[in-house]
């Protein structure tokens, strides 16, 4: 994927992940995790742009590291959402299944990039 597109998916899931909050109910616990799953699930779309224009190879790896923690986050609030049964199994399974991969898509992107800069340091 390219970086234009990853930007395009992590708003993507931004702008679901707020239209999930909406759907939460509305009691003291349904706007704590709203308010949550809305900071974690945004910033996976703020944090990889800011990632995007880090200075070094040092500032991508932390900025790209904070992408991977609100990815998982988000995943973590989504699935408890489902436990707590606050919307319909079928409706988070998708948003679930995409916090998972976009988890799994900045692991590998930090992996990569902390081997990168490993060689780099060593030529």
């Amino acid at each position: 994927m390219t970086n234009q597109e990853i930007k395009e998916r992590t708003m993507g899931f931004a702008v679901r992940v707020l239209t999930m909050v909406d759907a939460l109910p509305k009691t003291t616990a349904g706007n704590t995790v709203g308010n949550q799953i809305a900071r974690s699930g945004t910033s996976v779309a703020a944090n990889y742009r800011a990632a995007l224009r880090a200075k070094s190879d040092a500032d991508f790896i932390n900025k790209i590291t904070n992408v991977l923690e609100e990815a998982d986050e988000s995943g973590f609030w989504i699935e408890l959402a489902e436990k707590a049964r606050w919307l319909p199994s079928r409706r988070l399974k998708a948003l679930l299944q995409e916090a998972e991969e976009l988890t799994k898509i900045f692991n590998a992107t930090r992996v990569t990039a902390k081997r990168r800069t490993a060689r780099n340091h060593q030529s």
